[in-house]
């Protein structure tokens, strides 16, 4: 039996040892999921990044760097 793409991401989604923190903040890292974007474990929570990819790993360091701007930007215009 072969394993698709799908099937391996959700295998690794599933796979308590690929979260870390509290369930409802969980950080997710898997080499394995191609996804970038995950659901959170509770889906109501919305998506997180999966730090096990590069593109991942971008996408926090740019969503934080955001952050930091904006709040220099605030701070300096006050």
């Amino acid at each position: 039996m072969t394993v698709n793409r799908k099937q391996i991401n959700k295998m690794e989604w599933e796979n308590p040892l690929n979260w870390s923190g509290p369930i409802w903040m969980g950080v997710y890292s898997s080499r394995r999921d191609s996804r970038t974007w995950v659901p959170k474990r509770i889906p109501s929570l919305g998506w997180t990044v999966n730090l096990g990819k590069a593109a991942g790993v971008a996408w926090l360091i740019g969503i934080l760097s955001g952050i930091l701007l904006l709040i220099a930007l605030v701070g300096y215009v006050n």
